[in-house]
């Protein structure tokens, strides 16, 4: 079953071992890239990334779930997400349109070889 759209798995291959299992490769982060409708957000205490995931994508069903492209979408990417975001610092946020039309492009997905 090919993962759903916008799933981070979207971006990943699926492999078969010798004995026929599949497993899944690193998947292909978006890094961040200069838009011209990229937002800043300051961290203030309380924030998380599927907070503020679930703030600025709140048009997308499950917009929470979509944490992941904040980790990514930074100049210094976050790598683990279940560490508190430092209050004062600085987070690009892509916009709906770079989300929807760039990030999950099919462009971007990655077939099964």
């Amino acid at each position: 079953m090919a993962p759903r759209t916008g799933s981070r798995h979207s971006f990943t291959l699926g492999v078969l071992d010798e004995r026929g299992r599949r497993f899944l490769t690193e998947r292909e982060p978006y890094p961040f890239h200069e838009h011209t409708d990229t937002r800043v957000h300051v961290v203030t205490q309380g924030d998380t990334l599927a907070g503020l995931a679930g703030r600025y994508f709140a048009p997308l069903p499950r917009a929470c779930g979509f944490w992941w492209v904040l980790a990514d979408f930074q100049p210094d990417p976050i790598i683990d997400p279940t560490l508190a975001l430092d209050v004062g610092r600085r987070l690009f946020i892509p916009s709906l349109r770079v989300l929807t039309d760039v990030i999950f492009s099919e462009q971007r997905r990655r077939t099964d070889a």
